[in-house]
């Protein structure tokens, strides 16, 4: 547990959260398409609809959202988005409609995209600049930890079959989230971002090329008119491919273009969940600030390619051959997802105002839904229709993103140097 857990505090009450909170993804992730088709009684078709409806929802309403945790206060929002996250877990218990399955995935959906912006924004309050790194890092760990534990649970219903254990472990899945609802109420409050002390002035600076009316205390979503933001955030959803990878392209790939048995599958996820326990706190040491954080998301995008490349050359190959070559493509891959998310939440958090968090949090976060919903039509396309050229393309895909978001980071930093006050200056260059 000390390489899963942050030293006691706020930020270990952060873990313990975000570890109940993802035994429920765990088992959500394993069970759901099996639980809609077989119990529920839906058409694949309708179930991927729904859910790509849903997220699509749910993408657009995490900004307002993240928005509200930064005007009400964080942990209040949070304690309310997990026990609607854990309501609309509980309601899947009852549909037997698509209707009703659509509405129960919106709000699914919705109240997750919240929840992850509210939650940043609370450990924005919590945790200092220079630690928050270390303590995201900590927080990917207990996350994977979580998963693996809710993906056991999911993997014993799937064993079973039946319709009365795959109620069971979605009641679970519910469970975890009022449980992680208990523990986020349990941290200190941490008051509206912006409030200013009582008698002084509230201060907030903008980056530049964003209007000032964009900046006024009654607009909104100032996020969206900054455009050197927009551009990290887009090009980190092109890097974000790599979440679909390990759960679609490799199975597709390697069912249908290998020799290898179909169990390595499961293997390459445990070794990949592993390796983030044990390495991701270390991986993000190297990485204090957007230049480091930009310098790790470049590496990322070389291994990356490399990656792809050793996984086009499974293809053809002696089953024992086949094994070997995947296997070292997964441990090149998990290496550039550690260094990739160590960067982008360096860059999320240290480009986005701190009286605005939650919100550009939120936007930020769109990048995961966007690589939830295009990335099955990109890596089926790539991977199954090209093949291993297709390996190349990808990879070369994340090479580009990579690179260019180097410039991009620079682009960003100048522009908040130009409009933030000195002070702040003067402090995040020392970070």
């Amino acid at each position: 547990m000390p390489r899963l857990l942050p030293p006691a505090g706020p930020q270990r009450g952060l873990a313990l959260a975000q570890l109940s909170n993802s035994v429920g993804d765990g088992i959500y992730y394993v069970t759901s398409v099996l639980y809609f088709t077989h119990v529920v009684g839906l058409a694949p078709a309708r179930i991927g609809l729904g859910l790509t409806v849903a997220w699509a929802v749910g993408s657009v309403v995490g900004v307002p959202l993240g928005r509200t945790a930064d005007r009400h206060g964080p942990r209040g929002t949070a304690v309310l988005l997990a026990l609607a996250t854990g309501s609309a877990v509980a309601s899947f218990l009852i549909v037997r409609d698509f209707l009703p399955f659509l509405v129960a995935a919106c709000l699914y959906a919705t109240a997750q995209s919240g929840l992850a912006a509210a939650r940043q924004a609370l450990l924005a309050g919590l945790v200092s600049e220079r630690e928050r790194t270390g303590v995201l890092a900590h927080l990917q760990s207990t996350l994977n930890a979580g998963l693996a534990v809710g993906a056991a649970l999911g993997g014993l219903a799937v064993s079973y079959g039946t319709a009365s254990a795959y109620r069971t472990v979605f009641a679970i899945d519910a469970v975890s989230f009022l449980l992680c609802a208990v523990l986020l109420s349990r941290l200190p409050a941490v008051a509206p971002a912006g409030a200013a002390p009582a008698g002084a002035a509230a201060v907030t600076s903008a980056p530049a090329g964003t209007s000032s009316a964009a900046t006024a205390p009654g607009v909104r979503f100032q996020v969206l008119r900054d455009r050197p933001y927009v551009a990290v955030t887009l090009l980190n959803a092109v890097l974000l491919l790599r979440m679909p990878l390990l759960s679609l392209g490799l199975p597709l790939w390697i069912t249908e273009r290998t020799s290898a048995p179909e169990w390595l599958v499961s293997a390459l996820f445990v070794l990949n969940t592993g390796a983030v326990m044990l390495f991701q706190v270390r991986t993000a040491r190297s990485v204090r600030g957007p230049a480091t954080a930009a310098r790790a998301i470049r590496r990322s995008g070389v291994l990356a390619l490399a990656t792809c490349v050793v996984f086009a050359f499974s293809a053809g190959q002696s089953p024992a051959v086949a094994v070997g070559v995947l296997v070292a493509g997964s441990v090149l891959l998990v290496a550039a997802e550690m260094l990739q998310s160590a960067g982008s939440w360096q860059l999320g958090f240290d480009l986005a105002p701190p009286e605005r968090i939650g919100e550009y949090q939120g936007f930020f976060g769109t990048g995961t839904t966007i690589a939830r919903t295009l990335g099955p039509l990109v890596l089926t396309g790539l991977l199954t229709g090209v093949g291993a050229l297709g390996w190349v393309l990808l990879g070369g895909l994340f090479l580009a993103a990579s690179s260019a978001l180097s410039p991009v980071t620079r682009w960003a930093t100048e522009t908040r140097r130009g409009d933030a006050p000195a002070s702040v200056v003067a402090a995040r260059s020392a970070a």
